[in-house]
């Protein structure tokens, strides 16, 4: 597991005082650097190596200004060329939201996806959580 120590903005938050739904997706990719550090160690944008597929999110409880939140991040899944991230947000000891992100390794020059290299599969693995119904 990768974990972040967030702390919200005031511009973070909506008009009720919570922080707003917009930001986690935000943070989660924040929370993606460690893993996108695997594929591309400078995070050099003119060789990036990959793609978001599809992300979700689900909310669990509020977050809220001033207090710190924790961004877990595992691995749930990993395939030939592509692979699950899946995030945690917590906060006071509670899991606030949570959400996956399936990346793709590709190739922008041959618009295909490419395998994960054996290397990088290897560090994957070592985050790697079971997802059940008890997680998400």
């Amino acid at each position: 597991m990768y974990s972040e120590v967030i702390t919200p903005r005031f511009s973070d938050t909506d008009a009720l005082g919570h922080i707003n739904n917009t930001m986690i997706p935000v943070w989660f990719e924040g929370a993606r650097d460690p893993i996108f550090k695997l594929f591309s160690p400078e995070l050099n944008l003119k060789a990036w190596p990959l793609i978001l597929a599809k992300i979700e999110v689900s909310f669990h409880a509020q977050l809220f200004y001033g207090q710190n939140i924790e961004a877990r991040t595992y691995i749930s899944h990993i395939g030939g060329s592509s692979f699950s991230v899946y995030q945690e947000l917590w906060q006071h000891n509670e899991k606030c939201a949570s959400g996956t992100a399936v990346m793709v390794n590709f190739c922008y020059q041959s618009q295909s996806s490419q395998k994960i290299p054996e290397k990088i599969k290897k560090e994957l693995q070592q985050h790697f959580i079971q997802i059940s119904e008890n997680n998400a």
